[in-house]
């Protein structure tokens, strides 16, 4: 089982410290909604377990998956990270070559997302939820165990959330770990929250 633990934590971005003495331990099996303020560090977090940022002091440890973080990790960023000149199905295979999965999962991905008749488009020809869905769609292919989601809801209709939430509760199920930053209600198994500047663990 994996265990993602955090020991006096501290981010600085800008010269501004975004937060302090942040401490926790979050286990596979388990969805937590990264909440807060706009401005209280949600997705600094995720790009700092994601090592994209350094901290500014503390650790952030994954236990249970291997030494380098980086490799069980799959961040879905506020923006979207798509190839514009590669089709749908492109964008899927490359993330199978960069990150490490199974060409194999391209097409149950495609379908899953509601992606499948656009495979041959370019990516810049999609809308923002197709984008969405396709960004979305690289956590089926590369069957990382630690998800980071900022805001994975965005732009999706009402249909494609009720299929990201099935695809969460389904990894989580099979011992995943997903950290969600949102300002949205997510009906989530195994949820909790954990409140940047505030009294929720």
């Amino acid at each position: 089982m994996i265990q993602l633990v955090a020991e006096n934590l501290a981010c600085v971005r800008g010269g501004r410290r975004v937060f302090d003495g942040m401490n926790f331990q979050f286990s596979g099996g388990e969805a937590v909604a990264i909440t807060g303020a706009n401005g209280a560090g949600k997705t600094s977090l995720l790009r700092l377990v994601a090592g994209l940022l350094p901290p500014e002091a503390g650790s952030v440890s994954l236990k249970g998956a291997g030494e380098d973080i980086s490799s069980s990790v799959q961040l879905i960023a506020h923006l979207d990270g798509l190839k514009g000149a590669l089709t749908v199905r492109e964008n899927l295979v490359f993330s199978c070559e960069l990150l490490g999965g199974s060409n194999g999962n391209v097409e149950s991905a495609l379908h899953t997302m509601n992606l499948a008749a656009l495979a041959e488009i370019p990516a810049r020809m999609l809308s923002a939820g197709q984008k969405r869905r396709l960004a979305l769609a690289r956590l089926i292919v590369t069957k990382r165990p630690l998800w980071l989601l900022d805001e994975p809801t965005s732009a999706l209709d009402a249909e494609s959330q009720n299929t990201l939430f099935q695809i969460i509760d389904t990894h989580t199920g099979t011992g995943g770990l997903a950290l969600i930053a949102t300002h949205a209600a997510l009906p989530l198994k195994n949820l909790r929250e954990f409140r940047i500047g505030g009294v929720a663990q």
